[in-house]
């Protein structure tokens, strides 16, 4: 006959595995970040971008200065961090994988455990992240920004 496992030892287990679980849902699922408009200073707020993105373009005029927008379904964020000057990073936070969420005060924000990066050049203003976003091609055409 086999040792008898106690409840409390089961209960444990499958407490941690559940948590385990949303810990890798939140990391992971970019429809779970809320959605709208603004944003401290007009930088752009949580999942900035939606009029006039499509695919990997981005209208040059919806992209504020000292701001950005992020283009979820291409997986880029797009910055002016100047008048007239253009950058483009992976929206991928370097940390863990989380998707940035929102630009605000001059910062790319993932809300997923707080690292910061410049809209100037991706690089890390605050951690836990080591890494900066990487950078991606801009490329206009028109009065819009193709990204790759």
């Amino acid at each position: 006959m086999s040792p008898a496992v106690p409840r409390r030892s089961l209960f444990a287990a499958g407490m941690g595995l559940t948590l385990a679980g949303l810990g890798l849902a939140a990391c992971s699922d970019p429809a779970a970040t809320s959605t709208g408009n603004g944003g401290a200073n007009g930088n752009g707020g949580p999942n900035a971008g939606g009029a006039g993105t499509s695919g990997d373009s981005v209208k040059m005029a919806d992209i504020p200065v000292g701001g950005g927008v992020i283009m979820q379904s291409a997986s880029f964020v797009v910055t002016q961090p100047t008048a007239g000057t253009y950058k483009a990073f992976s929206s991928v936070c370097t940390h863990q994988g989380c998707p940035v969420s929102m630009i605000s005060n001059g910062q790319i924000i993932c809300t997923c455990h707080g690292s910061t990066f410049s809209v100037k050049d991706g690089s890390v203003i605050s951690g836990p992240a080591r890494r900066p976003l990487a950078p991606a091609t801009v490329t206009q055409s028109g009065d819009s920004l193709v990204i790759s």
